[in-house]
């Protein structure tokens, strides 16, 4: 396997967690607050927004065969909240599944010397779980759990 193998499982179960998050909440608990501003479900959109830049990130770095990172200011967050507000929060439980699943599907077939070059270049793009983990982490305390 190219990708270091703990890499991939911390990715699984990052991902096993947004399947278990959309499993077990009812829609009012996806409508509860995380935050000032965001709810589970928009920390759900958000997830599946950055999974999927980190994918196309990722695709770009396979066709150049080096890190090619897209640049993506830090207000993207700010100006895709109403956007991700706007989502039934069930649907943000399927968008973030779907996005995580694809992206680790992709992780795990990088060439072992892509991904190390990646992995220097930045780390979070092949380590979703960190991400992914900073926000579930702060959507479960938000609910108690």
């Amino acid at each position: 396997m190219p990708v270091d193998p703990e890499i991939l499982a911390a990715n699984g179960r990052s991902t096993d967690r947004i399947r278990s998050i959309g499993e077990r909440l009812t829609d009012d608990e996806l409508r509860h607050p995380v935050g000032e501003h965001w709810t589970v479900a928009i920390t759900l959109a958000h997830l599946a927004f950055w999974d999927r830049r980190a994918l196309d990130s990722l695709r770009r770095c396979v066709a150049a065969n080096e890190p090619a990172a897209a640049v993506i200011d830090v207000v993207v967050n700010d100006l895709s909240l109403p956007q991700w507000a706007a989502i039934p929060p069930r649907a943000t439980v399927r968008l973030a599944l779907e996005a995580a699943t694809e992206t680790d599907a992709f992780v795990a077939t990088l060439d072992a010397s892509l991904a190390a070059a990646v992995l220097t270049a930045s780390p979070r793009v092949v380590r979703r779980h960190l991400h992914r983990n900073e926000h579930l982490d702060e959507a479960e305390a938000a609910l108690g759990g």
